[in-house]
Order: C-alpha cells, then structure tokens, then sequence
C-alpha cells in the first residue's frame, strides 16, 4: 500500500469517527438544552414589555392600549413558535427590540406560561 491510500484511508476513517461522535453527542443532548427558557423571557418581559403589556397578574398597572400577556396566551391560534417569529420582526406599533432568536423564544416561552 502505498503512503497516499494509507493517508486517505486514514483521513476517511477519522471523518467517519468525527461524525459518529457528533451523532452519539447529539443523540445524548437533553432536550432542555435547547428549550426555551421562561425564566428569562420573564426577565426580558419586565424590562421590555411591561410598560406598554401586563406582563404578569402582580402587575398593579393596567395599560388599555396593548393587550396583556394573558389575553395573548389565550387567543384561539396561539402558539409559542408563531409568536417568537413575530418578535423576530419590527412592528409598527412596537419599538425594534432587536432579539436574538433565543431570547424570542424565551420570551414566547413566558407569554405561553400566561394561559389560564
């Protein structure tokens, strides 16, 4: 055998490994590790949001402009997912934020925990 087969057998065999350990790694991952994480999109939510939403029920003020988190997690066709995607985007009557597609998601995962 000559050194070039034996380096591309060699090459080919650790692609092989590198994979298969990026799968086992995959495979054994918890899937909270990629869940969204209420807690902060609490966090998110009082610092953002609670000035124009009630954000939460210890909230005292009530803001008639701007529907609560509640009355969001309620409507009929609500779903985590489809609200992070539209915090993704600017909305005429929100400011641009600007969140990463983690922190929509940890916010949409506290707005979901508002359903009664």
């Amino acid at each position: 055998m000559t050194a070039l087969m034996s380096s591309t057998i060699k090459s080919q065999t650790m692609r092989s490994l590198a994979y298969c350990v990026t799968l086992l790694l995959l495979a054994f991952t918890s899937e909270a590790t990629f869940a969204a994480d209420a807690d902060h999109g609490s966090i998110l939510a009082k610092r953002w949001c609670a000035s124009c939403h009630v954000v939460s029920t210890s909230q005292s003020v009530v803001i008639d402009h701007s529907p609560s988190f509640a009355s969001i997690a309620q409507k009929g066709d609500f779903t985590a997912e489809k609200l992070a995607f539209f915090l993704l985007e600017p909305h005429p009557k929100m400011p641009n934020m600007s969140l990463s597609r983690k922190e929509a998601d940890d916010l949409a995962a506290y707005i979901a925990e508002q359903r009664q």
